[in-house]
């Protein structure tokens, strides 16, 4: 039931945010305010309330919801320590976007109402135990998605939209092929519990094949090259809030497909792609990094590095270890946490002086030393600053990885130096340096929704590069049955 709750919540302020009248229409961001934060104070009491000593899923709730015959589509919600630390990702990040739109004065009710939405999808995938329910929120995001980047977002937006709707139909036609050769095995279900405990058999296809229609889709929303293309686009033409959602937990959603679906329930399948999953993590890092140094647009760079940091979570999926599993969905958290934190500060700057464009910008430290605070904080947790949430995620993959692939490891050490060099160039030119005085007006402008953002945004960071254990005690456990199925 808490977790019906915890999803429902985000579009129920949805249909209150559209029940309101044109002359309330203002008010809309206070609803979805509202909700976001309701929806995170519950997960925060679920994620204190998690026994991390306990077996399988927790908050359990299933009925049934289609009878089919032999098969039967069920309202399964359950979480354990994989999803669990993802959900609470989400709705912080949820309140987050929110408060970096409160200055959205076009359409206000419609774009409030699909953020929540988007809430809700997001968090629908992370909960769903049936594989059907699972799609079905999977496939939720893009009409909110689509809307918020085409008519609220800038640049050739309706084609980045676009764009970003044909690359996920496409890996989900992928994906939709894979869950129904699963369903029409021996096992004859949906029930992804059932299919992560039991042996898949009679399947219409060879499992190597179902393994990798699974894999082209969550790879798509991971995602990594070359299958990348429609992120920059994204997030270069898409508002503040929604690079924060899309960067904080869409692709998320690709990294947790993997472990969850692919690995969990096809583990020999695993074993076999797993030098793939290595080598194409490790190309990704590298080539993130060396495209992120040619970036003229701040946005698409902070893009562009995701690349490369999701390459790290391939990395880390691919070697099939204990400590290497727990540092890529580590990493997932930190990535959200730490590049929603610079999109926040990118759109913060932008908003004052309307571009971003890395050859007009430049010394704005002076006339803007908040939001450069946050910028430079936010780009040091990027590069793997120690004491902070990115430097745990990158060394427990190198820990988990080194022994069995010490290449690809010698190689994203190489792409990790690289984002220092980036992240370091870009601070120089955009806040450091000569000072531009067509920017002499230009300031922090002090309001408490931006700088509540940042500063929430900032104290996570720092909690997960201080308390790596918050998190790693609950992730830990959840990688324990998927071991023995690879051992096994």
């Amino acid at each position: 039931m808490e977790l019906t709750v915890l999803v429902f919540l985000p579009v129920a302020a949805a249909l209150l945010i559209m029940l309101l009248p044109q002359s309330q229409e203002q008010n809309a961001k206070h609803v979805a305010l509202i909700g976001s934060v309701l929806a995170l104070a519950l997960s925060l009491w679920l994620f204190f309330d998690f026994d991390k000593g306990a077996e399988g899923f927790q908050y359990v709730t299933r009925e049934e919801w289609v009878n089919l015959g032999s098969f039967r589509i069920q309202y399964f919600f359950g979480v354990d320590g994989l999803s669990m630390p993802l959900v609470l990702l989400t709705t912080f990040l949820t309140v987050a976007a929110v408060l970096v739109s409160y200055s959205i004065t076009m359409r206000p009710r419609l774009y409030f109402a699909m953020l929540m939405v988007l809430a809700t999808s997001v968090l629908g995938v992370f909960v769903s135990l049936d594989f059907l329910l699972f799609f079905l929120f999977w496939e939720l995001e893009l009409f909110p998605m689509f809307l918020l980047i085409a008519i609220w977002g800038s640049g050739r937006k309706e084609y980045s939209a676009t764009k970003f709707v044909l690359y996920t139909i496409a890996g989900s036609a992928f994906m939709l092929i894979g869950i129904l050769l699963l369903a029409f095995s021996d096992l004859q279900t949906f029930d992804i519990e059932q299919l992560g405990r039991g042996e898949v058999t009679g399947t219409l296809l060879p499992l190597g094949w179902v393994f990798f229609f699974l894999f082209v889709g969550f790879a798509v929303k991971l995602p990594i090259v070359p299958l990348h293309t429609w992120l920059p686009d994204a997030h270069g033409d898409a508002p503040t809030a929604v690079s924060v959602m899309l960067a904080g937990v869409l692709l998320k959603m690709g990294g947790y497909g993997l472990i969850r679906m692919c690995v969990t329930i096809m583990p020999d399948q695993a074993d076999d792609y797993g030098v793939w999953f290595v080598a194409i993590g490790a190309v990704s890092v590298l080539y993130g990094a060396f495209i992120t140094l040619r970036q003229t647009d701040v946005k698409r760079l902070i893009a562009y590095s995701s690349v490369s940091h999701m390459g790290l979570v391939l990395l880390g999926i691919g070697a099939l270890g204990e400590t290497s599993l727990v540092g890529a969905t580590y990493q997932m958290l930190a990535h959200g946490v730490v590049t929603g934190m610079l999109f926040v500060m990118v759109g913060l700057m932008y908003e004052r002086t309307h571009t971003r464009e890395i050859s007009r910008l430049g010394g704005l430290a002076r006339q803007m030393p908040l939001i450069t605070t946050g910028l430079v904080f936010a780009g040091f947790a990027s590069l793997g600053l120690p004491a902070l949430a990115g430097f745990i995620g990158e060394i427990t993959i190198f820990l988990g990885a080194f022994q069995d692939y010490e290449w690809a490891v010698l190689m994203s050490i190489f792409g990790v130096v690289l984002s220092a060099g980036y992240v370091l160039w870009t601070l120089q030119r955009v806040v450091f340096g000569p000072v531009r005085h067509e920017w002499d007006d230009v300031t922090d402008q002090h309001r408490w929704w931006e700088h509540s953002a940042a500063l929430g945004l900032a104290a996570l960071t720092l909690v997960l590069g201080l308390w790596p254990a918050l998190m790693m005690d609950m992730i830990g456990p959840a990688m324990d049955p998927i071991l023995v199925r690879l051992a096994g």
